[in-house]
């Protein structure tokens, strides 16, 4: 099973891109794509019906604002929009396909701007945290796989000691990965298959994607312990950016 997570930065224009094709000519499974910029109702037909795919949407109630989908191979048993709370819900920053033996959610944390102060951030990630906390008593296994806004450790980003005290690298951020992987138990699975520096998903122009510099990892797939052991290839698409900055994180699972 592969999945895919990557922030857009708008959907109708991705596609207009080669968005999908590009999906097709990776055989993704399961794509999580975040900060679709748009209501589904705003999306053309070309969006909104990938061929050979399915596609689900959540909307920001702000215009031309975050928003994410999952777009799926195999039919879902069910979809779940929304984590019950405000600061998710209210601003289109969650959706879940569930399958058989899996659940794939598409999340994406907020960042400072006009809609969300650094504190906001923060109790985004508290909330996620007492989301995490209900999820490890539900009997099936899970991916949160999409944008968190953080850069874990100084691996995850090129020259951290100049980036120190910025947010996305900020102590009480670190901190909050450290909780998730650590005593929540939940894994990065991108770190299981691939141990290398250099590998980042944000760049801050289309230059310093073909340098790989001036680079941070602030995407994830963050899985249940249990699918630790199925992790068995993960990499960074960086030779194609989306919205002129991001990179797709590509995840294989071995099992469909």
């Amino acid at each position: 099973m592969k999945v895919i997570n990557v922030h857009v930065d708008g959907l109708e224009a991705a596609v207009k891109d080669g968005f999908y094709d590009w999906i097709a000519q990776h055989d993704a499974d399961i794509v999580c794509v975040q900060n679709l910029k748009a209501k589904e109702y705003q999306l053309s037909d070309d969006v909104l019906y990938p061929e050979g795919y399915n596609a689900y949407f959540i909307d920001a109630e702000p215009d031309n604002y975050a928003g994410v989908a999952v777009i799926t191979k195999a039919m879902p048993k069910a979809i779940m929009i929304g984590m019950a709370f405000e600061a998710c819900d209210r601003y289109g920053r969650y959706i879940q396909a569930d399958f058989d033996e899996v659940s794939v959610g598409s999340v994406m944390f907020p960042i400072e701007d006009e809609h969300n102060s650094l504190e906001d951030k923060f109790a985004f990630q508290q909330q996620f945290i007492e989301h995490l906390q209900k999820t490890k008593r539900k009997r099936r296994e899970f991916i949160f796989a999409g944008f968190f806004g953080v850069a874990h450790k100084s691996i995850d980003l090129s020259d951290w000691k100049a980036h120190q005290g910025e947010s996305g690298f900020l102590p009480e951020e670190q901190a909050f990965m450290d909780q998730v992987t650590g005593p929540l138990e939940f894994v990065d699975a991108f770190r299981e298959a691939n141990f290398g520096e250099n590998q980042f998903t944000w760049y801050a122009d289309e230059e310093s994607a073909r340098r790989n510099q001036n680079g941070w990892r602030l995407d994830y797939q963050i899985c249940t312990p249990n699918l630790r052991q199925y992790v068995v290839d993960a990499k960074i698409d960086r030779e194609r950016l989306w919205g002129g900055q991001h990179a797709a994180t590509i995840i294989e699972y071995e099992f469909d």
